[in-house]
């Protein structure tokens, strides 16, 4: 899977894919402790559907918005594929990062996650995501977008919990000098758990 980058007058033009559904997670720590996951087909077309707005953040900072639904500037949709992100960056310290490479792939926050525990004899149990709800979609810039087995997981007060995956990327830039690809995706990628507030 690819990041494309195209420079325009109007600003970065970002798109590819956020996650590839049917794909199996390296192993990560959720609720059930260590599983590998899958995200089922439709899982995330219901959740664009419920969402009222999903918003687009870089490395999970929710205090600054750079694009969203409500406004057109982030288009979403689930495919054969999985989840697919256009995006319309209009920040110029963005666009700089674009534009020299330095974006590595995608993450998004998922809650409201209704998922089965497979156990599987010579391996780690299989976590099938149904359903969910998405919180936000992000660009990773400074953050590894793979983590290892051993995730971070945050708690607190019995707030809804926000669990984010990340997705590597081999980014392709258009528009200024071609930036050699950095990445070779082999699907998406355990991650960090964490809270929505």
């Amino acid at each position: 899977m690819s990041m494309n980058i195209e420079i325009r007058a109007d600003g970065a033009h970002i798109s590819g894919y956020v996650n590839a559904t049917e794909k199996m997670s390296r192993p990560v720590i959720t609720r059930h402790g260590r599983v590998v996951e899958v995200i089922e087909p439709r899982a995330f077309a219901g959740a664009i559907a419920r969402a009222g707005n999903i918003t687009l953040t870089v490395d999970h900072d929710d205090g600054h918005v750079y694009a969203e639904t409500r406004d057109g500037t982030l288009e979403l949709h689930e495919d054969s594929i999985g989840l697919h992100a256009d995006v319309l960056i209009r920040d110029e310290n963005i666009i700089a990062l674009a534009r020299s490479g330095k974006i590595r792939g995608w993450s998004f926050g998922m809650y409201n996650v209704q998922d089965t525990l497979e156990p599987r004899a010579e391996d780690l149990p299989l976590r099938r995501i149904q359903t969910l709800d998405l919180d936000h979609v992000t660009l990773v810039v400074n953050k590894q977008p793979v983590y290892a087995a051993t995730s971070v997981e945050v708690r607190a007060d019995g707030e809804v919990e926000l669990e984010t995956r990340s997705c590597e990327a081999d980014v392709r830039v258009r528009g200024s000098a071609p930036a050699a690809p950095i990445f070779d995706n082999s699907g998406y990628h355990a991650r960090v758990s964490a809270l929505n507030h």
